[in-house]
């Protein structure tokens, strides 16, 4: 209806309708419509006063979309014919491609790209999370989206690893063995030394170290993708770090063209990115990109897999931890020294567990972690406690499930996550289980319906106006947050839809009531409405609860 208002504006006035949409206001209370539109910016064009224009324009909207248009000092305000309204939103809301739209274009979408030394703790798992949903959000708006995981199986971890590697390891002892050697190493340089010995060999094709990294790497691989599989998340595409082992001499060529590059007093191969703003950042604005053995450092590999990732796929994005800022930032300068574009970055900060009185952040070197294997088992626990408590039923695991990616998405991507379990299970809050509960009750109703004899669609009254106005929003919301590549803009609305649909259920009776069939037909497009919106977070809708 929005729409609509704009329309009537742009067929008598000198502006865009691009331009008269972001004017176009929400008045402060019923009595002033339901859409405002100023007229000041209007004054100078038309060299009339505010108040003049606003007059005049009225005189002229004709609309059967509007009960009325009156003209209140400067501003233009709508009535919307509600009837009417609530047919339009209808119609549309009841498709089940509702808030979706036909945009083309392909688009790489890397996130998650765990290092193959252990199981993931839940500080990484926003990262997936996050990438999940951006990659939910954009297909359902047309894009086709591959997601990209970017195996380091050359790297510094993997090959600690293979220092204590026996073979006849598990998944589960990745972690012990890693906190293990870490310990070591950290008292024994001559160990570390050990450490660049193996990635020399591993560059060097050395058969027996290659066959050593592949074992690990698989390992790791297999089990972290398996526990990220059962969290509902899937990768489309593995590209492994060792496939850009020979290109990276090459890229270390076209770096010495640019005149940029030198080797320190230690012979390593330093990319100078000075005078590009990082002198605030940090001390010497310089990116070291191979050791004085000759081998290649992660981050020229990393190079070498961007601009390979940028010829197949133009539109990339990426997901990273807050803490790689800066390492983007060189990454993303050393990129346009070659005349090469990089991704568009979408950063994360921290996962905080709230543990009692205690508070931390996690690290995998030090041990210092809570894994999601068994977040995800506590989750479904105490998901199931809270269901016996209640004396309800429902899924345990979509419930727990659902209430962790709700509390990692409800966040803005750039604020940190404090993890309080009871806020997260909580049936009456800003939660996963609040939102399913809704969409539940409706599924209850729904349930229980039959054919209704009267098919006449009333004027709404106040809580399913409000309510229809509230679904209505859903496509300006999926493309907010396709804009912003920001999840939380659908977590809050999800809560927000449900919150209206709760009133809705408390003020207006369904069933049996004259007003049955247009209820009803309300109850399934919110229920459509609200499925659609949680499967944009990877959260599943529960049909009972």
């Amino acid at each position: 209806m929005k729409q609509k208002v704009v329309s009537a504006i742009a067929e008598h006035l000198q502006l865009s309708k691009k331009e008269i949409e972001k004017l176009i206001e929400i008045p402060p209370s019923e009595e002033l419509g339901d859409y405002a539109f100023p007229t000041f910016s209007s004054a100078k064009l038309l060299k009339k006063a505010p108040n003049q224009i606003a007059q005049s324009l009225v005189e002229k909207i004709k609309s059967k979309y509007f009960e009325k248009v009156e003209a209140k000092g400067p501003y233009i305000n709508f009535f919307v014919d509600k009837k009417h309204f609530a047919s339009e939103i209808l119609k549309q809301a009841l498709k089940k491609n509702f808030g979706s739209t036909n945009k083309k274009g392909k688009i790489a979408l890397e996130h998650t790209s765990l290092n193959p030394n252990a199981s993931p703790h839940v500080g990484r798992a926003r990262n997936s999370i996050i990438g999940d949903s951006i990659k939910r959000i954009l297909e359902f708006q047309g894009y086709e989206v591959e997601t990209y995981y970017y195996v380091n199986d050359v790297s510094k971890q993997v090959a600690m690893l293979a220092l204590e590697f026996k073979g006849s390891e598990s998944f589960s002892d990745l972690l012990n063995l890693y906190i293990k050697i870490n310990k070591k190493i950290s008292s024994s340089p001559e160990l570390e030394k050990k450490v660049f010995e193996m990635l020399k060999k591993f560059e060097s094709q050395d058969k027996q170290t290659l066959s050593l990294f592949k074992k690990i790497v698989s390992i790791a691989l297999k089990g972290q993708t398996k526990i990220l599989k059962e969290f509902g998340i899937e990768f489309d595409k593995f590209d492994y770090e060792s496939s850009h082992i020979k290109s990276s001499p090459l890229l270390l060529k076209r770096f010495e063209k640019t005149g940029k590059l030198f080797k320190d007093e230690n012979g390593r191969f330093i990319l100078d990115e000075s005078g590009f703003g990082l002198e605030e950042k940090m001390r010497s604005p310089m990116l070291v990109l191979a050791r004085s053995n000759g081998t290649g450092l992660y981050v020229l590999r990393d190079l070498a897999y961007t601009i390979d990732k940028l010829k197949r796929c133009k539109q990339t994005f990426i997901v990273l931890g807050e803490d790689q800022k800066l390492y983007f930032e060189q990454l993303k300068i050393a990129l346009n020294l070659l005349g090469e574009s990089a991704p568009t970055p979408i950063h994360y900060s921290y996962v905080l567990i709230q543990d009692e009185d205690k508070i931390g952040k996690m690290s995998t070197r030090k041990g210092d972690v809570v894994l999601l294997e068994d977040f995800m088992s506590e989750a479904r626990k105490k998901a199931e406690r809270e269901i016996k408590k209640r004396k309800t039923s429902g899924d345990a695991k979509k419930i727990g499930y659902g209430a962790v990616k709700y509390t990692m998405l409800k966040n803005n991507s750039n604020k940190n996550i404090i993890f309080n379990w009871e806020q997260a299970l909580n049936f009456e809050g800003n939660s996963g289980p609040y939102v399913q509960y809704a969409y539940a009750r409706a599924s209850s109703i729904l349930a229980k319906a039959s054919s209704s004899k009267s098919k006449a669609l009333p004027a709404p009254n106040k809580n399913e106006i409000s309510l229809l106005k509230k679904i209505s929003d859903f496509p300006l919301v999926v493309e907010k947050a396709e804009a912003q590549l920001d999840p939380s803009i659908i977590a809050h609305y999800s809560f927000e839809l449900a919150q209206k649909f709760n009133e809705f259920y408390h003020s207006s009776q369904v069933i049996g009531s004259k007003e049955e069939y247009f209820r009803l037909k309300i109850t399934k497009a919110f229920s459509q409405t609200l499925k659609n919106s949680l499967n944009l977070l990877g959260i599943e809708a529960i049909e009972k609860m």
